[in-house]
């Protein structure tokens, strides 16, 4: 383990509360690997807080933060610059200090798309449906988006809230349609679509025999389609399972994970990072 000093970089993940957090498992893992001298730590910080812990954050120097829940709406208007990326999410996750005060950005968007890139399909022909209307779906669809898929069907249970998300967005900069459903339409929608991604709680652990969907919708699906689902414990979900049965390529939410904090990591580090160390420090938490 390295050693902490008065030189040591702080880095690290506010939420409220924090105590169930990967992340300082994952990024410690790397930053050891790296022989840098950066330390990772949550702070749990009330909502009514925040202010104050960007305050303190700045006086004693450090260099970066993630945010999570309820804090990555929150913060945007605490912030002297935000990205695109995040503006169109609604949401930060990663913030960081620059001479003009702190920036922020959503690296969950990456950490989403990177998995699917590596598949090499042609997401301007593929029509993906989304499971669920929260906030994890708003990242997913400006993933989407910008890996070229032009039409977007979001599925949910609640029709005031799937208009509400539909009206949320602006088309034009988001480049891409949305159409919203309600749950007894998935059927119908599968036999054009190459993507499902669940983004609701459904198959989380402890409740690990629960699936979003049907076990027989997958016979609807092409071998060539894929199934993504956003929980990462257990993994695989039964959700991907049955997917997997059918024939499908499934993608599980420990590569987001990964992956959004591997690009947080870059952003603080400024130099590239491995995400297999710490998909493997995960694992070992995890699943061991």
């Amino acid at each position: 383990m390295s050693i902490i000093t008065g030189k040591t970089k702080l880095l690290g993940i506010i939420g409220y509360p924090v105590e169930h957090s990967l992340s300082p498992v994952m990024q410690n893992a790397e930053i050891e690997r790296l022989g840098v001298d950066y330390i990772y730590i949550p702070f749990p910080v009330k909502p009514e807080n925040l202010q104050t812990a960007l305050n303190g954050f700045a006086t004693i120097g450090v260099m970066g933060f993630n945010a999570t829940i309820p804090h990555k709406q929150a913060i945007i208007p605490l912030l002297s610059d935000v990205t695109t990326t995040a503006k169109l999410v609604g949401a930060v996750n990663t913030v960081w200090r620059t001479e003009t005060g702190w920036k922020g950005t959503n690296t969950d968007v990456i950490g989403f798309v990177t998995p699917l890139k590596a598949l090499n399909r042609d997401w301007n022909t593929i029509k993906p449906i989304i499971l669920g209307n929260g906030g994890a779906a708003r990242a997913v669809v400006v993933g989407l988006a910008e890996l070229g898929c032009r039409h977007i069907c979001v599925v949910g249970r609640d029709k005031d809230k799937l208009g509400k998300f539909k009206q949320s967005w602006d088309i034009s900069e988001l480049q891409a349609s949305i159409t919203v459903h309600s749950w007894d339409e998935l059927s119908g929608l599968v036999s054009e679509s190459e993507l499902i991604v669940n983004t609701t709680p459904i198959g989380m652990f402890p409740h690990t025999e629960n699936s979003p969907v049907d076990s027989d919708l997958w016979e609807k699906f092409s071998n060539n389609a894929i199934a993504y689902d956003l929980i990462y414990n257990p993994s695989p979900t039964q959700f991907l399972k049955d997917a997997q049965q059918q024939g499908l390529t499934i993608i599980d939410g420990l590569d987001m994970l990964v992956y959004q904090g591997a690009a947080a990591l870059e952003i603080w580090l400024q130099q590239p990072v491995s995400a297999d160390v710490m998909s493997e420090a995960l694992k070992q938490v995890l699943f061991s």
